[in-house]
């Protein structure tokens, strides 16, 4: 197994190498600790989905649309891959470490204009079109295609390889089908609404541990880099370090929900993200038997920049209860 260290011994962007090699992925999947060596290879193994008994959606072929997208998403793949082995042209988008890459532009163009080609009728919500506009996207009861290119393009720029394609088809303002693909592992998580959760074509379960000191809690410190945000995250990851058995961060809100429904993480959570970066993981849990729901523990919307995911409810209200807690400790600090 190559070292993780491999990653970090190289010089800066714009002097690297054109191709580095890659290391592998380990997960804690619960679901594999009793399992079989061949097992355990098989689960991250390449293979195809075939889907089967599609829920029942009168004037939607939800076969078509998903075997349309997730053709599409293989062949992005093959565009941000190229790019991560590569050299890259960066451009900082509002803040300085929101990255955004002619890959992003490249592979949403790809998959937008393949998907208005097929389904002409849909609509789309994609970070590299919304960003471009400065308005808010407003999500309908018409079939959307909720699309963020490149997640977590700060590691994709930097040559860390927890970077993916998220792809989510709302119909009725619902999530029925998602697609989140890391190409450079080959990583192809997928979910139909009904249907379950799969990883490159093989059924994963989320956790079943309810006990949040056993639990291991997925966060995104970064966004503590943002002074109107600072202290509200940092109170909030002290509050949880000290009573999970640890916290992680990824850098990819969509890979950090997949590791949820994978069993991985008992828990993510992060507020001040958008449609594109929790559209199809959150379903991805839901059908691997977890629970999503908004920070405060109402019922979440995917457009409201909030969500807090878990393999239970359990560990869904006792990190909820953290962060209440340690959201009042800040008011009352400030008052």
């Amino acid at each position: 197994m190559a070292s993780l260290m491999a990653l970090f011994n190289h010089k800066s962007r714009a002097h690297r190498p054109e191709h580095h090699s890659v290391p592998e992925l380990p997960i804690r999947d619960a679901s594999l600790r009793t399992a079989s060596p061949a097992r355990r290879q098989s689960l991250f193994s390449t293979s195809i989905f075939t889907s089967t008994n599609s829920v029942n959606m009168p004037g939607h072929d939800l076969d078509l649309y998903f075997n349309t997208a997730l053709g599409l998403a293989k062949e992005a793949g093959k565009i941000v891959k190229e790019g991560f082995l590569t050299s890259k042209n960066v451009v900082a988008k509002a803040v300085s470490w929101d990255f955004v890459t002619e890959y992003d532009q490249a592979s949403e163009k790809f998959l937008i204009s393949g998907l208005a080609k097929a389904f002409p009728a849909h609509k789309f919500i994609g970070e590299e079109t919304v960003s471009g506009s400065n308005e808010e996207p407003v999500l309908t009861e018409e079939p959307t295609w909720v699309i963020d290119p490149i997640d977590g393009t700060t590691n994709f720029v930097h040559g860390f390889p927890l970077t993916c394609i998220s792809i989510a088809l709302a119909i009725n303002k619902e999530v029925v089908l998602a697609i989140v693909y890391n190409p450079v592992y080959d990583h192809m998580f997928t979910a139909r609404k009904g249907q379950g959760a799969y990883l490159n074509g093989e059924r994963i379960y989320a956790s079943k541990e309810t006990d949040i000191s056993r639990a291991v809690v997925a966060l995104e410190l970064s966004l503590a880099r943002d002074p109107k945000l600072h202290d509200k995250i940092m109170n909030r990851a002290k509050s949880i370090i000290s009573t999970a058995t640890g916290i992680r961060v990824t850098g990819s809100c969509a890979l950090s929900l997949c590791y949820v429904a994978l069993g991985s993480f008992e828990a993510y959570q992060v507020d001040h993200l958008h449609s594109w970066d929790v559209a199809a993981g959150s379903l991805i849990i839901t059908e691997a038997g977890g629970v999503v729901v908004d920070t405060s523990g109402d019922k979440f919307d995917m457009m409201a920049h909030r969500i807090l995911a878990a393999g239970t409810p359990q560990i869904a209200e006792s990190l909820s209860s953290l962060i209440k807690k340690a959201d009042g400790e800040m008011k009352a600090i400030a008052s």
